[in-house]
């Protein structure tokens, strides 16, 4: 069957819409946290995205570890490799997400790569996200021309948000199709690096996320990349809605005796 077609035995289509009201309804800076799905340990997927929804979390990128990361410093890479050794998979990942139905309420949002939503099949992948609960999808290596041609309906008609990523390289008019194509939001890299670089947000990020704010797109905006406390999360929420924190999270509670409580404190320490 073709990607583009919806199958006779897709899930429902689910309201995915807790994204539009998170950014029109608060006023504050958001905060989304990316965990890599069966790190520390496989058993802790399902309570570490509990802990940190209610530790003041507004959204969750899970991210299914992958074995050849294109954008992943090594801090993420080395939590993806443990995962995997572990006996990390997308069907226990999807089994994780689906037990927190009902006890949390904050979006979630799956982030990895193509090639394991290939071999998974997409239009089996897309429903298990539909029925797992998952509201929207970030796949760096997807390009949105690909997208647009062969997945845009099979993800149009199980109502699940695709989120894409400029960085300082992107030219505006890319930056404005991306735009037209992504929904729930915009996903700013803050510079040309892999993940976890600790520099933060100087005056050369401070300037491009101001020169894309003043795009006036019509999805909101939040930073990835480099951002690891508070002070970092402060600077890149001056010209955009937010920031996502990954690398600094992982190395936090992977340090810690018990990461749960761990996870807890990381987020209570940005807000």
């Amino acid at each position: 069957m073709n990607a583009t077609q919806s199958s006779s035995s897709t899930p429902a289509r689910v309201s995915t819409k807790r994204l539009e009201p998170l950014f029109a309804q608060k006023k504050e800076p958001l905060l989304s946290i990316y965990i890599c799905a069966g790190y520390p340990r496989v058993d802790l997927t399902a309570p570490l995205i509990e802990a940190i929804a209610a530790a003041g979390a507004d959204l969750i990128e899970v991210g299914m570890p992958y074995s050849d990361p294109l954008a992943d410093g090594p801090v993420i890479q080395r939590a993806g490799a443990q995962a995997l050794a572990q006996g990390m998979s997308l069907e226990q990942l999807f089994a994780d997400v689906r037990s927190l139905k009902g006890r949390i309420d904050v979006p979630l949002i799956w982030m990895g790569y193509f090639n394991p939503l290939l071999q998974f099949g997409p239009e089996r992948f897309l429903d298990a996200c539909v029925d797992s609960g998952f509201e929207g999808l970030i796949i760096p290596d997807l390009p949105p021309e690909v997208y647009s041609r062969q997945y845009q309906k099979a993800f149009e008609a199980r109502d699940l948000s695709i989120i894409f990523l400029v960085t300082p390289q992107t030219p505006e008019s890319r930056i404005r199709r991306i735009d037209e194509l992504s929904n729930g939001f915009v996903y700013l890299v803050a510079s040309a690096s892999i993940t976890g670089r600790q520099s933060g947000i100087g005056k050369q990020e401070d300037n491009y996320l101001r020169r894309v704010a003043d795009m006036n797109l019509r999805n909101p905006l939040l930073v990835g990349f480099g951002i690891h406390d508070r002070e970092s999360f402060e600077a890149a929420s001056r010209h955009t809605r937010g920031a996502i924190i990954g690398s600094a999270f992982l190395k936090h509670i992977g340090a810690a005796e018990d990461p749960v409580q761990a996870a807890a404190n990381f987020v209570r320490s940005i807000r």
